[in-house]
């Protein structure tokens, strides 16, 4: 088996390879060169498999393309793979996000876009539908626009449950499905918006990112525009476990397959001044669902470090031990093949670092 890292960037995707335990790595790329690359999937539930790139062109638009050998070859249908219908009035403006379902749905990948909406798969990636009973709610309208965009940027289909999904935008919030996408109710409850005048608002939160626990399924984790949260009840809602941070804003958070409890963040400074906490380039866990945090940051370059890492620019692997991976905004790479105790660079000089995904091939 090898471990394969996908890096979207702001100029291509790059794929490394590891086939030593995650020890070195093999970089080639860039394929789909001077597009940003803002989602990429991985989708190891078939025999072969299938890479999934969502790319945005300056001179072509956004699109879906997928490869079944990893990347050797990409292919994109003649019709556009996600579009709204016209009725809707709108226009696809970035694919931020692409999901395949659990195991029970092996066709199944979701896609989150800009504007906020959720696209649904049935034939693993190629062509998408939109999800109606999102883009109809009521609360669409009020939905604004978070400094990167108005988008739907996470998506998570519930493990053993085909029925539930939950999706996160900036801004609007968390929203949660119980019927497979045809009714939708919004699930921020002690989830805090100093920006708005009432700060604990139904829906408007700024939520940068939510990921779910690997062993209690209804255990959600957010990073909020200021704010680090956990939820034990599937999303309905939260309670702060920022303390113990040296920050509460940042982008990313991530949880280790292996390892139920154990979660990752890298903390900004703050909203005003993005660059990491203390000008230092560390990682940060909890091994007890964020009751405590730990620095994390051998074999990471001493401060000062100034770039910052995107939402979606860290990611973990479902490997033994568990790999965590993070891109940079200056275009370095890093892994850890042993849950974060220490870390190795992948590469560097690469463009802006979008997103990351591993898995093992």
């Amino acid at each position: 088996m090898a471990t394969l890292l996908a890096i979207g960037t702001a100029k291509g995707l790059f794929l490394a390879t590891s086939t030593d335990g995650r020890r070195t790595w093999e970089v080639a790329g860039p394929h789909h060169p001077m597009t940003g690359v803002y989602a990429v999937a991985i989708d190891t539930r078939r025999a072969t498999p299938r890479l999934i790139a969502g790319t945005t062109s300056s001179h072509f638009g956004p699109t879906v393309a997928t490869s079944d050998d990893l990347g050797a070859t990409w292919r994109e249908p003649e019709q556009a793979p996600v579009a709204f219908p016209a009725d809707t009035g709108a226009s696809l403006g970035r694919v931020w996000q692409l999901t395949p379902a659990g195991a029970d749905q092996p066709d199944v990948v979701w896609a989150g876009t800009e504007p906020s909406a959720l696209f649904r798969s049935d034939d693993g990636g190629v062509t998408f539908e939109l999800v109606r009973g999102l883009w109809d709610h009521p609360h669409r309208e009020q939905w604004g626009a978070g400094f990167g965009g108005q988008a739907v940027h996470t998506v998570l289909p519930h493990p053993a449950d085909a029925d539930r999904v939950t999706v996160a935008m900036s801004t609007g919030g968390v929203y949660r499905s119980t019927d497979a996408g045809t009714t939708w109710s919004p699930g921020n409850t002690g989830i805090r918006a100093y920006f708005l005048p009432d700060e604990w608002p139904e829906f408007g939160q700024c939520v940068h990112k939510v990921t779910r626990d690997a062993g209690d399924a209804a255990r959600l984790y957010a990073q909020n525009h200021h704010g680090v949260y956990r939820s034990d009840d599937d999303g309905r809602t939260w309670s702060s476990i920022a303390e113990g941070l040296p920050s509460d804003f940042g982008f990313p958070i991530v949880t280790l397959p292996g390892r139920p409890g154990s979660v990752f963040t890298f903390p900004l400074a703050a909203d005003s001044e993005r660059f990491p906490a203390g000008r230092r380039c560390r990682v940060w866990r909890s091994g007890d669902a964020g009751a405590t945090w730990e620095p994390l940051s051998a074999g990471l370059p001493e401060g000062p470090f100034y770039p910052a890492v995107l939402r979606d620019a860290m990611c973990a692997d479902d490997s033994d031990p568990g790999g965590v991976y993070f891109g940079t905004r200056s275009g370095e790479v890093y892994a850890s093949c042993d849950a974060g105790d220490s870390w190795s660079l992948v590469a560097a000089h690469l463009p802006d670092v979008l997103c990351v995904r591993a898995a093992e091939v």
